[in-house]
């Protein structure tokens, strides 16, 4: 199929974690404004430890206004591997190190708005390496779940975060859970 060509577009808002553009784009005789959300891709893990309890955080997120139960995760800085983004934000919000990192897939958090990608890994063997080195504005708790606990904890709504559950899809299609 044939992509929409833009037009013309502008610059709304220029943040470091989001650019927000306003575009307009025609294929053949459709003519439309969108609105596109560019941002850097993003990263999370499952922190599985030797005993193979997952690692989780309780984090309060601004836009929720709430607490919401997730996997570390965040954005790839400019020029940094995926690995190595993965590594630094499980150690940056939990404190905790991987023997070894699998990827195991990625996904389009929000294909009609955003342009990114989120990148999903394993942690292997995840043990505690110092404590968590939070930004000044993060609030975040470190816990743990059985791995057994994990589907309730989506069903029940405690684990609500959509990219989180698709991450942990991942996780169970690999027969991990």
């Amino acid at each position: 199929m044939d992509k929409w060509n833009t037009l013309d577009s502008q610059t709304v808002l220029d943040h470091p974690v989001l650019k927000v553009e306003r575009c307009q784009r025609r294929k053949g005789p459709r003519h439309g404004e969108f609105v596109v959300l560019h941002s850097p891709d993003w990263v999370n893990v499952i922190p599985l430890t030797p005993e193979g309890r997952v690692v989780l955080i309780r984090q309060w997120r601004q836009g929720s206004q709430d607490w919401a139960l997730e996997i570390p995760g965040g954005l790839v800085d400019p020029g940094e591997e995926l690995e190595q983004a993965a590594a630094r934000e499980l150690a940056e919000e939990t404190g905790y190190r991987a023997r070894r990192l699998e990827y195991l897939g990625k996904v389009n958090p929000n294909p009609a708005l955003f342009d990114n990608t989120c990148h999903t890994f394993l942690g292997v063997d995840c043990e505690p390496n110092g404590p968590p080195r939070l930004d000044d504005c993060e609030e975040i708790e470190v816990l743990s779940a059985a791995q057994e606990e994990l589907p309730g904890l989506v069903a029940g709504g405690q684990i609500d975060h959509c990219i989180v559950i698709a991450a942990l899809a991942f996780f169970w299609l690999r027969g991990r859970a």
